[in-house]
């Protein structure tokens, strides 16, 4: 376990990524619990490897949703709904990681959802150079649909109490509102996962992001296959 200052943690996580060495762009997941800090994180190393002169795309799990009919089928607040029902991982698959990987043409599409129209959506095609790095955020990255398409996979782990209290500051909602989606949603969905996949024995590096400012960090070396 390793302690330091956020720029030491950037700093840690741009070698680790500049470290990579395959004739594909980089695909870097960065999971971990709702209003854990993923979403900060990635940003923030997206500042930092462009710096370095990397391309960097980013994007999100939030743009491969499945309209809300079908997220919600099981309930609002159906914790098997939120881990089974959510997110198109089969879209993801197809027209973001599998594009940038190793048997792909590097044509992709960051989104394959609209939340304001709750519709699937088809933007036009951009192109990542070969060197280029995907910063992608989300919930449930390393899930077994998911797994095998990263060259780096972190994990941002926050204790629950915390990110409840992010969520409201964040979110502006009620408290009651936003207590009942933690309890019977979001913090079930995650307990799922984490029996069903172990995510932070999969991670690359785990982040402990309790106190952004003073963060602590495992980096980890993986005997795996090579990715899809």
């Amino acid at each position: 376990m390793e302690h330091g200052t956020r720029d030491e943690l950037l700093g840690r996580l741009a070698e680790a990524v500049g470290s990579i060495v395959v004739a594909h762009p980089t695909r870097v997941a960065v999971d971990g619990p709702p209003a854990g800090g993923k979403t900060t994180l990635a940003d923030e190393l997206a500042v930092v490897l462009r710096q370095q002169g990397r391309d960097v795309v980013r994007a999100t799990i939030d743009d491969f949703l499945f309209p809300r009919a079908r997220r919600y089928r099981r309930g609002e607040y159906s914790a098997e709904g939120c881990y089974l029902d959510a997110h198109d991982t089969e879209a993801l698959n197809r027209v973001l990681l599998d594009p940038l990987g190793p048997s792909g043409d590097r044509h992709f599409r960051c989104l394959a959802y609209d939340r304001a129209s709750d519709a699937v959506v088809s933007p036009p095609v951009s192109t990542a150079r070969a060197d280029a790095v995907l910063l992608f955020d989300g919930v449930f990255l390393l899930r077994p649909e998911l797994i095998d398409r990263w060259e780096l996979r972190v994990f941002v782990s926050t204790a629950y109490r915390i990110t409840v209290e992010r969520a409201v500051a964040r979110e502006g909602s009620p408290r009651a509102d936003v207590e009942r989606r933690w309890r019977e949603r979001y913090l079930p969905a995650q307990r799922l996962y984490g029996r069903g996949v172990r995510p932070t024995d999969r991670a690359d590096v785990v982040v402990h992001n309790d106190e952004p400012s003073q963060p602590a960090w495992e980096m980890r070396q993986h005997r795996r296959q090579p990715p899809h």
